[in-house]
């Protein structure tokens, strides 16, 4: 799936079938579905989920929660948008 693609598929009632878990988590943020995002990324143990973790905190305005989450992720919370986070995390993900 493209960056492109997958914002085309933010029309859509659900996310595209065989779609995993972070792009889930991500495709919901998007969507306004802070709490549906949370709870898809929440306990899932690896990096890339740590970074959807602590973006959605960031998100929510919970500064030291979000830290938390970038340190388990590895990085530091950015200073950009949290749109071109998204983006960002977005292109991880698919690899572009």
């Amino acid at each position: 799936m493209t960056p492109e693609a997958f914002k085309l598929s933010l029309s859509a009632i659900q996310p595209t079938a065989g779609m995993n878990e972070h792009l889930q988590a991500l495709w919901y943020d998007a969507k306004g579905q802070w709490e549906t995002a949370h709870n898809i990324i929440q306990d899932i143990t690896d990096r890339q989920a740590a970074w959807i973790h602590a973006y959605l905190h960031r998100k929510e305005g919970d500064s030291w929660n979000a830290d938390y989450w970038y340190n388990r992720a590895g990085r530091m919370r950015p200073s950009c948008s949290l749109e071109e986070e998204w983006t960002t995390i977005l292109q991880d993900l698919l690899g572009k």
